[in-house]
């Protein structure tokens, strides 16, 4: 079962409070997993090989650095195109984690690379992208060769080389996209989960994991409203004051990635349940007493995020702590059949919203996550 939340006080829409997150509220890049989640994380990656694509990036080091902490793979590929990242992530591995990693500069957007890199792999996360909506914007070519070929390329050197699960990381903006970031993930989801129908002889597995905002990471607006607050700014920009976002940390993506790895059939797309947060309240909880300044929706920028649209909820089946949307064809894994079985239906006009969401952090929850006083 999937660990989604932690330790903070969150607020429904009736206002009360409930304790929904279990674990310490601190935002470093590993968790301590136990109990069932640590025997599904040893039965995935022990004596195995795992590869992560986008290696050095947030999630990335944090997945690396889970695994080598808790699992005895037979090693652990971080294959991404930066080599200063690599060359950082060597120096600050133990002896010990240096006998199982290994470092291939690399990229998506080359198959050939990608298949010497995938020989003798039996599980890939792929983590590589481009990531910021505005860079996709005006850098359309380069976004869609490395977040859609990219994609194509991961599917058929996984097949070529025999590995036997592909999980892939996506994004709420792939869901109804209104920007070409998001427009280039969904078709990258699309190419994972319609994979699954060219695998019967390898029997490589794809599927997809569907998040919101990183807390913290590359990108994000945590560590701009900390810098504002450091320097005691006049004020903080707000692009709209009833926008509203999608939260989770590292730890709970990488604790997510593993229990969907577990449980993945092929086809699937798997949906954490997270909190929702106001951005005015995040801004009120790392930047106090600062003004916030409305400075207007950025292009290709949403109001609020989606992670399961309308058009979805006829697949979608929830499991408790996550939701999972069934591919729309049967395939031979067995994965709609599994979440039509096994999952609770849903009404068919159900979505998953970031300003409909039954589970808020406020000011306080967020000062608390974000270790604010």
């Amino acid at each position: 079962m999937p660990r989604c939340l932690h330790d903070a006080k969150v607020v429904d829409k009736s206002g009360r409070h409930g304790t929904l997150l279990r674990e310490k509220v601190e935002m470093s890049t590993s968790f301590a997993p136990e109990g069932a989640a640590l025997n599904a994380l040893r039965k995935q990656v022990d004596g195995n090989s795992v590869l992560v694509t986008g290696g050095t990036g947030s999630f990335g080091q944090a997945f690396v650095q889970t695994v080598l902490s808790y699992t005895s793979p037979r090693r652990v590929i971080v294959f991404s195109r930066d080599e200063f990242k690599q060359s950082e992530m060597q120096s600050k591995s133990s002896e010990a984690d240096l006998k199982k990693l290994r470092f291939f500069i690399g990229d998506v957007r080359d198959q050939q690379r990608l298949e010497l890199a995938l020989r003798d792999v039996d599980i890939v996360i792929h983590a590589a992208a481009l990531k910021q909506v505005e860079t996709a914007e005006y850098n359309p070519f380069e976004c869609i060769h490395t977040n859609v070929i990219g994609a194509e390329n991961i599917v058929r050197a996984s097949l070529n080389t025999g590995v036997k699960k592909v999980l892939a990381l996506s994004t709420d903006k792939a869901v109804n996209p209104i920007n070409l970031y998001g427009a280039s993930k969904l078709a990258a989801d699309k190419i994972f989960t319609a994979a699954n129908h060219l695998s019967a002889k390898t029997g490589t597995r794809f599927a997809v994991v569907r998040y919101g905002n990183v807390a913290g990471s590359r990108g994000s607006i945590v560590p701009l409203l900390r810098r504002l607050a450091l320097e005691k700014s006049s004020s903080v920009p707000i692009t709209d004051p009833r926008m509203t976002r999608f939260w989770v940390t590292l730890e709970q993506v990488c604790d997510f990635v593993l229990s969907s790895l577990n449980t993945m059939e092929g086809g699937e797309i798997f949906v954490p349940k997270i909190p929702s947060v106001k951005i005015t309240n995040l801004a009120e909880a790392l930047a106090p007493g600062i003004q916030q300044k409305i400075v207007g929706i950025r292009p290709g920028e949403k109001l609020h995020e989606v992670l399961i649209s309308e058009d979805e909820g006829h697949l979608t089946r929830d499991f408790g702590e996550y939701f999972v949307i069934a591919p729309a064809f049967d395939n031979m894994f067995g994965a709609k059949r599994q979440a039509t079985d096994l999952g609770q239906p849903l009404d068919e006009r159900f979505s998953y919203a970031s300003d409909q969401n039954n589970a808020w952090l406020d000011v306080a929850a967020l000062k608390s996550l974000h270790s604010v006083s």
